[in-house]
């Protein structure tokens, strides 16, 4: 019998492709240069075919490997009980909505996505049912088609609610901020949110506040998720819904 293994693609896959492509370039004109002997120029070329395979591999490492290792470390810092109902915006192919899962013996996972493959590569909703399958939490996971500036379900249904690299897709900042409200809208009073993206954590945490979320905080992830660099690093936004007596 064969044995099922999750497979969770590539983020942004256009992005490698470039960064691959122009590391190729770069390098044949390296090629090119030391042919035609100008030893002036070899090193600059040189220089710069070494940057760019860098950035490469920095954005291979991130979304292969060092996404998940910073989300496992997330994910174990919620200290989950294991009987909560965790939402994940833009779960794609289910990396982050399925850790989530194997920490809840006793709840459910819940994924949310527009399952465009430009975000991902292979984003469909029967890739994430497979991953599901393959990492033995079908029956704890829910998927749903939809849009997270106007989500499915009712004030106050989740335990925590999760995103990853999701919410700059939203190209407008109110329609970001809209996914923001709706993220902290499903939660239950005392429930809790992180968000790990690019560059807009800040703007949503302002929202947050704005929403009377309390323990509203931004911190760096480290060169895990740098996408490239550290100028496309990330960020992860955490925060909770007051109770009652906080309100």
């Amino acid at each position: 019998m064969a044995v099922k293994r999750a497979s969770y693609g590539v983020d942004a896959p256009f992005v490698l492709f470039m960064l691959a492509a122009i590391a190729g370039v770069y390098a044949v004109a390296t090629v090119v240069v030391g042919y035609a002997q100008h030893v002036g120029w070899i090193w600059v070329w040189l220089v710069i075919t070494a940057a760019m395979a860098v950035q490469f591999a920095l954005y291979l490492h991130a979304t292969r490997r060092g996404k998940f290792q910073v989300w496992n470390r997330l994910l174990d810092e919620l200290d989950l009980r294991g009987d909560e109902l965790l939402l994940d915006l833009g779960c794609g192919r289910g990396a982050v909505l399925l850790a989530g899962a194997r920490r809840l013996p006793d709840g459910h996972a819940v994924g949310v996505d527009l399952w465009r493959s430009v975000d991902q590569s292979g984003n469909r909703v029967a890739t994430a049912e497979w991953n599901a399958a393959a990492e033995g939490v079908a029956d704890r996971v829910r998927l749903h088609t939809g849009d997270m500036t106007e989500l499915p379900f009712a004030d106050g249904d989740f335990d925590v609610v999760v995103s990853s690299l999701a919410i700059h897709n939203i190209k407008t900042a109110a329609g970001r901020a809209a996914a923001v409200r709706e993220a902290f809208r499903v939660l239950r009073p005392g429930g809790r949110l992180v968000i790990a993206d690019i560059a807009k954590t800040r703007e949503y945490a302002a929202v947050l506040i704005d929403l009377g979320a309390v323990r509203v905080g931004v911190a760096p992830l480290g060169w895990r998720m740098w996408w490239g660099g550290p100028w496309m690093s990330t960020r992860a936004l955490t925060a909770t819904a007051p109770q009652p007596s906080q309100r």
